[in-house]
């Protein structure tokens, strides 16, 4: 659509050209009028732009973009790390303690001695076998019978005699036969130094024997023949002799009965083979 005010300069302009002279004078004026008036309009609009700061725009503009608003980062606060390290106190030596753990021995902390529990069982490696004996023995199967032992022949002894199964746990037995001979060992195991009490009542047992027949007699014929101690003892009951081997290695007791004419010298042959089949069955070798 044309501007009023030009479309109005138009039509005067048209009129001028057959209006009369007054009429064209009065136009004139008008003109005047209406230019000051739209001159005072525009001083106003931009003293109002200037004081409010108003910008003023066609409705068809688009806005001015608005900066996105700055958002500091928020550092998160770490949470604690709990310590790897376990906790001790100093001992009197300036060394941490460790503490014990639940159902842990106490003796056990800091690699202190502790009591060890003695096994149950006896394994047949620790017996005498076949190869230890010489030639035209066999291993007698079934259980092992008879009165045979030193304990037994503690009954020809009027006085009492100590015991030769202090602290023991386990036991085991075994006989080889032959034409002309029987031997038959037992192997006993002691809690702790129990075994070497055994030793020094099998000492008691013969040196303190008070025989009931006189003539009769039981006596330690050799000693230190094997392993850790090693005792051979002799008997004369009745006229009938008899001969027991008994060996100590560790926690383990073996008692043999040999051939009654056993020498000292064939007894510590024999003792040497028992004292090593012993060290199968105990961890003190």
């Amino acid at each position: 659509m044309p501007d009023p005010i030009f479309s109005d300069l138009y039509q005067d302009t048209e009129d001028l050209i057959w209006a009369p002279t007054e009429q064209v004078r009065r136009r004139g004026r008008q003109r005047a009028r209406r230019t000051q008036l739209a001159a005072g309009l525009a001083a106003a609009v931009a003293v109002a732009v200037v004081a409010t700061g108003v910008v003023l725009a066609r409705p068809d503009a688009a806005p001015p973009p608005v900066p996105p608003a700055t958002v500091e980062p928020i550092t998160p606060t770490p949470a604690p790390t709990p310590s790897t390290t376990p906790s001790a106190e100093p001992s009197a030596s300036g060394a941490p303690t460790p503490s014990r753990t639940a159902g842990e021995p106490a003796a056990s902390i800091g690699g202190g001695p502790t009591s060890r529990t003695p096994s149950r069982t006896i394994p047949a490696a620790a017996t005498l076998q076949l190869a230890d004996l010489p030639t035209g023995f066999t291993m007698q199967t079934g259980k092992v019978d008879g009165d045979w032992s030193l304990e037994f022949m503690s009954s020809f002894c009027v006085n009492e005699s100590p015991t030769l199964s202090d602290g023991e746990v386990a036991t085991r037995s075994v006989a080889f036969n032959s034409p002309t001979d029987w031997i038959v060992q037992r192997v006993t195991r002691h809690s702790g130094t129990s075994a070497t009490t055994v030793m020094k009542n099998l000492r008691k047992l013969v040196t303190g024997c008070e025989m009931e027949q006189p003539g009769d007699s039981l006596s330690i014929m050799a000693e230190s023949l094997g392993g850790d101690d090693g005792v051979l003892v002799g008997s004369d009951v009745g006229g009938q002799p008899g001969r027991w081997l008994v060996v100590r290695q560790g926690d383990l007791v073996a008692q043999l009965r040999l051939d009654s004419q056993t020498t000292p010298t064939e007894a510590r042959r024999t003792a040497r083979s028992v004292a090593n089949r012993l060290c199968a069955g105990t961890d003190t070798c």
